[in-house]
């Protein structure tokens, strides 16, 4: 009892809670600019080709790693001085994603001329939503010792699954709840999103009263603006390159494709829970809450199978089941009506498939990285994992369109096949040795 009690010791240190409202901070604006976002377009007839290219605004989070040197080396001014650089960033960050949400509640998607502008205040939020997260992963490595990682990314992710279940199942239970009538309202809509702008002040009143993390950072060696580039952009990508030679074109691109498959269907599901007539509160409870707790169970899950077998095994299986689960979205569509029952059960399957998926591939990558620049690798390799799934989403409202549900969700899961072969491929690659946490090479 008394080890177990030790253990969770670390929970309640000061540092470790405060990643619980930052978590949310961060977990907030993500369903607003997806999800729930797509849903209020197609609520408001907006087309399924236009509702893919919105999912472009994703983009952000994939290319975070172009200002992220930026973001680590400048401080801003006065601010900077008043609460220290990592603050600094955050609350210019958290004020603006408030302050964009904000300007979405502005807007009537249904009216002609309005989608730009609402596209753009999507882009600042997601562009900032990436600045902010930059910020947080800084703040988290800089504020505790390695030991006390484990116990801080898993208060962080509390916080951020918690988030995404008020902005996404929330947003739609609030949405249906503010509406007059029935149909589209516009006003509970934009009722909603100003809420969850104001809801942002969970992040901003956590910075102004957190300490700032005291490193003791070592001077730097660079002497002009081609140094720096070379210390913080190029070191990272060539140590790679320089362990894994050859190999390294085939590792990225399986992290370029690994989550093609649940990510381009991922921007339609909500759009074809609409059009097959599910409610909003239907889809709240079913996706949006007991889906997460899914994810979160396939988490749990693949990492407990992660440390009895091999992560390519783990790995392996989640690409087979990620894709899978997509025939099973191809099935509902062919119902022609809701049925909550089948929807629980495909969306259980689904979520928890993604779940597996998603602790194998983290745990893959972080086996990747150099401890030397693992920071800036892992950003990276993070980024990258959506680039290419994010850019063919853009299109997916074209494809459904085109080829009608089923008929996309059946080509999204046979997109897994190639995953599968890159895994197969990549598996018998002898890059055990290069996985070391050496310095650089």
């Amino acid at each position: 009892m008394s080890k177990l009690l030790s253990s969770m010791t670390p929970y309640f240190d000061r540092r470790v809670l405060t990643l619980l409202p930052l978590g949310f901070s961060a977990g907030l604006p993500l369903m607003l600019v997806f999800s729930s976002l797509s849903f209020w377009l197609r609520e408001a007839d907006v087309s399924l080709s236009a509702i893919g290219f919105f999912s472009l605004a994703g983009l952000a989070y994939a290319f975070k790693w172009v200002w992220a040197p930026l973001v680590d080396g400048i401080s801003i001014p006065i601010l900077g001085q008043k609460l220290g650089k990592r603050r600094a960033w955050l609350l210019v960050s958290q004020i603006a994603i408030g302050g964009a949400l904000f300007g979405m509640s502005t807007f009537d998607p249904a009216l002609d001329g309005t989608l730009p502008q609402l596209a753009l205040m999507a882009v600042v939020v997601a562009f900032c939503s990436a600045t902010q997260d930059i910020v947080i992963d800084a703040y988290r490595i800089e504020s505790a010792p390695q030991e006390m990682q484990g116990a801080m990314a898993a208060t962080y992710t509390l916080g951020y699954r918690c988030a995404m279940i008020v902005s996404g199942a929330g947003s739609l239970a609030l949405a249906a709840w503010l509406a007059t009538g029935e149909g589209y309202d516009v006003q509970a809509w934009q009722h909603t999103y100003k809420i969850m702008a104001l809801l942002m002040s969970a992040g901003v009143i956590t910075t102004l009263f957190c300490k700032e993390p005291v490193v003791d950072i070592p001077p730097s060696n660079t002497t002009g603006p081609l140094s720096w580039l070379k210390e913080h952009v190029v070191a990272p990508f060539a140590d790679f390159f320089t362990r894994y030679r050859y190999q390294a074109v085939m590792i990225l691109c399986l992290i370029a494709i690994y989550r093609i498959s649940d990510v381009v269907m991922g921007v339609m599901a909500n759009p074809f829970y609409v059009d097959m007539g599910y409610s909003k509160e239907a889809v709240a409870a079913v996706s949006k809450i007991y889906g997460v707790i899914m994810t979160l169970l396939g988490i749990f899950i693949g990492g407990a199978l992660i440390v009895k077998f091999a992560v390519w095994r783990i790995l392996m299986a989640g690409a087979v089941l990620s894709a899978i689960t997509n025939l099973l979205f191809s099935f509902l569509a062919q119902l022609g009506q809701p049925d909550i029952l089948w929807l629980t059960l495909v969306i259980s399957a689904d979520n928890l498939s993604a779940g597996i998926a998603s602790a194998a591939f983290i745990a893959y990558m972080s086996g990747l990285t150099n401890v030397a620049y693992s920071a800036t690798q892992y950003a990276l390799f993070s980024a990258l994992m959506f680039l290419l799934p994010k850019l063919i989403a853009g299109f997916s409202g074209v494809m459904v369109e085109s080829v009608g549900y089923s008929n996309f969700f059946v080509i999204t899961a046979l997109m897994g096949l190639p995953v599968v072969v890159l895994i197969w491929i990549v598996s018998r690659m002898d890059i055990s040795s290069k996985n070391a946490n050496h310095g650089p090479t």
